[in-house]
């Protein structure tokens, strides 16, 4: 079965939109302990912490993306960003490599770990 592969700003990007969603829906499950002011502060709290995180997670993600190398997909003609030795075309899915001794090698994310350098 085929992995399925997207691109590294791409998934950070969704995660963030998840733990907004998350976040609202733990203050959302708050308001049924509206009897017990203790527990529903609680999980007010736990989901603007969530909420908080996807902020920082978007801000981090923004200053990554701005030291990115900015590429043309050869596949799409489309510009996208590149983070690491491999990641894929923003808009195609294209793998895509700036390391030359990468290139004609199956698409790996391992490559982007420290110890395959």
């Amino acid at each position: 079965m085929a992995k399925k592969y997207s691109s590294k700003i791409n998934k950070i990007r969704s995660f963030a939109l998840s733990l907004i969603f998350i976040g609202f829906i733990i203050m959302y499950v708050g308001i049924f302990f509206q009897k017990q002011p203790i527990l529903m502060t609680l999980f007010m709290l736990l989901g603007l912490l969530a909420i908080i995180g996807s902020t920082v997670v978007y801000f981090w993600i923004g200053m990554l993306s701005t030291k990115a190398v900015q590429v043309i997909c050869p596949n799409c003609d489309k510009a996208t960003k590149v983070l690491g030795r491999v990641d894929m075309c923003m808009h195609c899915r294209e793998p895509l490599t700036l390391d030359p001794e990468l290139e004609g090698k199956e698409f790996d994310e391992n490559y982007n770990r420290k110890r395959n350098k």
